[in-house]
């Protein structure tokens, strides 16, 4: 019986398909493997590359071969709204002078054209960094002493007195809450050799077993920040107020976190005075102590632990086993362990 054109063309296409096997199974058999083996290493897919400090796949595919860049982004209430703090992967919140608080912004995967206003750091500042390899520090200048121990540490400097041409003057603003800058500035001052830092949290989809809701959290720095948590389902995250005001940013955009660490430290003062002669606080990001990690509009209660400047932080839960975070930003609340926690269910 003739075959049609269409029966012709199956049987030439099986044809092939048949010798493609055979050849891979003579491969498989000489290699010394199985032919089954070689196939599926022929249809093996590695995972895609994810940034270390979101666990989030990158912009692209490719995490970026840069450094992390940390800013110290001013918080007073005269300094509000800032810039660019949502493309920042992880933002710590530290207690200054006078009861207000400071922000330390890293950035890595995702670049900010604008972050505003850049203010001064502090000693605390180092201790925190260190855990990112070798990250560049852009900052509004220090006492000497915090230069110094920036130098210490190994960060790359990149402060205002030292990088003048990369920071500008916003004209809108009152000085000093005027300074900004853009991380394209600052990371074309990145030494050549530097490449992304290693992780520095554990990320996972899923809550863990044992979370308990938590709607909002409050945590009453000061009258200056009195900062509230709040999730927000439609968002899949929280957002942040202080007391009944949104955190707005200067797109109009209220700020939001997928993480929300609240890290318990002992805090005391320094012999550093600010220009009006108040002291400086310095939160302990060394030891140990309590830690609320909240994601998924869920609270998981545990602890931080560092045993040496040269560790990084570990969250774990009341079994040692570390709480892994919901992929995308975290913030990092450095609160004293004089001040009340409220969670509400």
């Amino acid at each position: 019986m003739a075959l049609s054109r269409r029966g012709r063309l199956t049987l030439t296409i099986g044809g092939a398909v048949l010798a493609v096997l055979l050849l891979i199974g003579i491969v498989g058999m000489i290699s010394g493997g199985s032919p089954l083996a070689v196939v599926n290493k022929a249809v093996h897919h590695s995972p895609p590359p994810t940034c270390p400090l979101t666990g989030q796949t990158p912009k692209g595919g490719k995490v970026p071969q840069r450094p992390a860049l940390a800013l110290k982004v001013e918080n007073l209430p005269l300094a509000r709204p800032q810039t660019g703090l949502d493309a920042a992967d992880i933002v710590y919140e530290e207690p200054v002078e006078a009861g207000i608080t400071r922000f330390i912004a890293v950035f890595q995967c995702t670049p900010a054209p604008r972050v505003e206003p850049i203010r001064s750091g502090r000693m605390e500042d180092p201790d925190i960094l260190m855990q990112f390899d070798h990250p560049l520090f852009g900052y509004a200048g220090a006492v000497q002493a915090v230069i110094n121990k920036v130098k210490r540490s190994g960060l790359h400097d990149v402060n205002y007195e030292k990088a003048a041409s990369a920071y500008l003057r916003d004209p809108a603003r009152y000085s000093p809450h005027n300074l900004y800058t853009s991380t394209a500035a600052l990371w074309k001052l990145a030494p050549k050799n530097e490449g992304p830092p290693a992780p520095l949290f554990t990320y996972s989809v899923k809550p863990p077993v044992g979370a308990r809701p938590a709607h909002v959290v409050h945590l009453p720095f000061s009258s200056y920040s009195d900062v509230y948590w709040k999730w927000d389902r439609s968002k899949h995250a929280f957002s942040r107020w202080y007391g009944t005001t949104p955190a707005d940013l200067s797109s109009g955009k209220i700020i939001t976190a997928s993480n929300v660490v609240v890290q318990v430290v002992n805090v005391t003062l320094t012999g550093i005075h600010d220009v009006n002669g108040v002291p400086s606080p310095f939160a302990h990001t060394v030891g140990s102590g309590k830690a609320y990690v909240l994601r998924n509009g869920k609270v998981i209660v545990g602890r931080w632990v560092r045993p040496s400047l040269s560790d990084t932080t570990k969250f774990v839960d009341a079994s040692g086993k570390v709480i892994p975070l919901e992929p995308g930003n975290t913030w990092v609340e450095l609160y004293s362990d004089k001040l009340p926690v409220t969670i509400q269910r």
